[in-house]
């Protein structure tokens, strides 16, 4: 487990499982898969949970739970790929629980989630990839320290608009630590 400010980490098991089927056919989902409104079966559900625990192909990432301190699933972050020769890692993140958007919730699992990169699995480099149109992401890279890196130029159409893909980096150097950034967004527990 890995403990926030705002939230924890944990293994991503039978409890936000639980939740797959609202959260994949969620506008949250939309942001996180580029602009993909594609309805997703409960079945279909089952059916990547079941291939999930039963491939025997080594895993290339590693998947958390996001909870608030008081244990409530909000959303799933993780690492999607990584590359444990060129030590880089591409990032995922997905806040289900529309209340909880903008409350710095999200901004807590990144940062934890940097942060083991970084220190745990010992990575360089960490990106993510977004839609242009995903304002709150754009600004939460910029606020969190990731720089801009590429940018594809009409990659992908998300509610009948072209729009780019953005890919945004941050390196190892540089990088303050967990506590040190906490303390720079100002971040705080809720009461």
């Amino acid at each position: 487990m890995l403990y926030g400010t705002l939230v924890d980490l944990v293994p991503y098991g039978a409890r936000f499982m639980a939740r797959d089927h609202e959260w994949w056919n969620s506008e949250a989902n939309f942001w996180a898969s580029m602009g993909d409104r594609q309805p997703v079966t409960r079945a279909q559900v089952e059916r990547e949970h079941q291939e999930w625990r039963t491939s025997t192909s080594p895993r290339t990432g590693v998947s958390f739970g996001v909870q608030t301190k008081e244990g409530m699933p909000l959303g799933y972050f993780g690492i999607n790929w990584l590359s444990y020769q060129h030590r880089v890692a591409e990032l995922g993140a997905v806040i289900g629980e529309r209340d909880y958007w903008g409350g710095g919730y999200g901004t807590d699992a990144l940062l934890l989630l940097v942060d083991y990169a970084f220190d745990v699995l010992d990575m360089r480099k960490v990106w993510l990839t977004t839609v242009s149109s995903n304002v709150r992401v754009v600004r939460q890279m910029e606020k969190v320290g990731f720089a801009l890196e590429a940018r594809q130029r009409q990659a992908t159409v998300a509610d009948g608009a072209l729009c780019d893909a953005l890919i945004f980096g941050r390196q190892r150097d540089g990088w303050p630590g967990y506590a040190a950034m906490v303390a720079a967004l100002g971040l705080r527990p809720r009461a």
